[in-house]
């Protein structure tokens, strides 16, 4: 460990030289709720077959008029349209003017899905950020590339946001021969977070609120064609007609978005019935007003939970096994005795190809926070909005789903994590140990080129400093998980967890390399003792 604490101090002085990934969160923190007011949107991309890579376009010195078209969960062709002369270079989920657009999945009424459609969700998000400036300007820009192309995806929630403010934007096709989305766009109140996780979250909404509302023209009358809804106008309700509740978007969705919530905001005990999928009536509000601003770590950390400490706490039923393991494998529902049993979907999931945390700021070159595999257990590295190239351990084509990378963070954090979930108590505290401290570390070397890129003047000169820094502490934290990858090999094989002091991993005092302390924890004593209620008559000692 110490090496490995010592290769961590080394970066600063450096520096100072594919399936559906239907199952994503998103959380939104606006200005006025964040600790240094910046715009703060999460993102995990999650999926069983999705890689996680750092998404990278730069303007192109030759001009091309076309722009191929291809589906983002599949890869399967969808078409051309028409390319901008004019495009904005993006790195992931951002680009340059600090616009931020994630996703997730909600799917709705399948009867209004377009097989036609030329432009799915994925395409509408890296296309607008290369066209959009503003997060008004993407909201105009995915309605209008969805209504002149058709889109090929089911419904949508998106997060859009630049350094002054963000927005919620839910929506769907039409259906077949009817090209185009129904849409709805909501401006979280300054000061205020919210969040959606696979579940349309839009209610009801004014109908005369320009500045706060943007909505489809036919967005109510579609609904009342199809026999979604009757009522008044202002009694339409954009979730209701077009993803109407039960259980699993209850449970399995807005669960996450009620967890968030209950670590910032008063009051959420009240809508544990909701999270818990007992009681639609009491639906979770929009946005809540935090009871202090949050600082980017809270952030990140948020994206970790796994519930803990509520009644959907993942790690200490019986199912967590002997080592307090959070997650349980798909699937997601299983039947004993006729009955059937849900596995909690948390914030925190092992099935994730790749994780943000967006950082708009007003005052200072934006930040894209980016990780690789389950959030709990991997680190985020900071990528400028004006890096010119994506660090080679996170870029495209360094390693598949399918070939493992000896050079790819996608795989060295999955080595990492896959042990981790082998003794989640002790291994999974070990690695978020390392966590912490590398990302307190690049909070510290963030400062740094902060007042570089500030004292900067030249545009190229700051693009250079930002890709450097970039780049090469991408390349660090890979180094340092590489290094991580061995030392729980050593540590922990076999189930035994070898002593270490200041001078390393402790021998026996002879000079042959043998283990001079070794601990064996056991397991925990709620496993200890549904085995012995299980099968205690053949393994009782008598």
């Amino acid at each position: 460990m110490k090496r490995l604490l010592k290769l961590a101090a080394l970066v600063g002085a450096f520096i100072g030289s594919v399936y559906t990934a239907d199952a994503c969160t998103n959380f939104i923190v606006t200005r006025g709720a964040s600790t240094d007011g910046s715009v703060m949107v999460t993102y995990a991309a999650d999926s069983h077959a999705l890689y996680g890579a750092l998404y990278k376009h730069n303007p192109a010195a030759k001009y091309n008029p076309m722009l191929a078209v291809y589906e983002w969960d599949s890869g399967k062709y969808l078409g051309d349209i028409p390319q901008l002369k004019t495009t904005y270079a993006t790195v992931g989920n951002m680009n340059e003017h600090s616009l931020i657009i994630t996703e997730t999945t909600w799917g709705g009424l399948p009867q209004l899905e377009d097989p036609n459609g030329k432009i799915d969700y994925g395409s509408l998000i890296y296309t607008t950020l290369q066209r959009a400036k503003t997060a008004r300007q993407a909201i105009a820009t995915i309605a209008e590339l969805a209504n002149t192309y058709g889109y090929a995806s089911s419904g949508e929630s998106f997060s859009i946001a630049d350094a002054n403010e963000a927005w919620i934007m839910e929506l769907i096709g039409k259906g077949p021969g009817k090209k185009g989305i129904v849409w709805v766009a909501r401006r979280v109140p300054d000061g205020y977070i919210s969040g959606h996780a696979n579940q349309a979250r839009i209610t009801t909404f004014p109908l005369n609120d320009p500045e706060n509302t943007l909505y489809a023209e036919d967005v109510i009358s579609l609904a009342r064609e199809k026999g979604y809804f009757n009522g008044k106008d202002e009694e339409f309700s954009f979730a209701d007609a077009y993803a109407p509740l039960d259980f699993s978007a209850m449970r399995g969705c807005d669960a996450r978005i009620w967890s968030f919530f209950r670590m910032f905001a008063e009051g959420m005990d009240q809508y544990l019935d909701y999270a818990m999928g007992h009681n639609p009536a009491n639906r979770l509000p929009l946005w809540v007003k935090p009871t202090h601003k949050l600082s980017p770590k809270q952030v990140f950390d948020a994206m970790r939970d796994h519930y803990e400490g509520t009644p959907l706490d993942m790690t200490t039923d019986i199912g967590a096994g002997g080592h307090a393991l959070p997650y349980r494998w798909r699937p997601m529902n299983f039947e004993v005795d006729g009955k059937t049993y849900v596995n909690e979907r948390a914030i925190a999931t092992q099935q994730t190809g790749f994780w943000m945390v967006g950082q708009a700021r007003q005052d200072k070159t934006s930040i894209l926070w980016f990780g690789t595999d389950d959030a709990a257990t991997s680190p985020l590295t900071p990528i400028y909005v004006n890096t010119t190239e994506a660090p080679e351990c996170l870029r495209e084509g360094n390693g598949t789903m399918l070939k493992y990378s000896d050079t790819s963070m996608f795989w060295i954090t999955n080595r990492v994590t896959q042990f981790a979930y082998l003794r989640y108590d002790l291994i999974g505290k070990k690695v978020r140990e390392f966590i912490d401290e590398w990302e307190n570390k690049a909070f510290d070397l963030v400062e740094h080129i902060d007042i570089a890129l500030a004292n900067t003047p030249s545009a190229k000169k700051k693009a250079k400093i930002a890709t450097e820094f970039s780049t090469s502490t991408a390349q660090s934290l890979f180094d340092i998980w590489a290094n991580l990858d061995k030392y729980l090999m050593v540590k922990y094989i076999d189930g035994n967890v070898k002593g270490e002091d200041e001078n390393g991993f402790m021998d026996n005092g002879n000079g042959k390399d043998i283990p001079g302390e070794i601990e064996q924890p056991g397991y925990t004593e709620k496993w200890k003792r549904a085995v012995a209620a299980d099968h205690g008559k053949i393994l009782e000692v008598k």
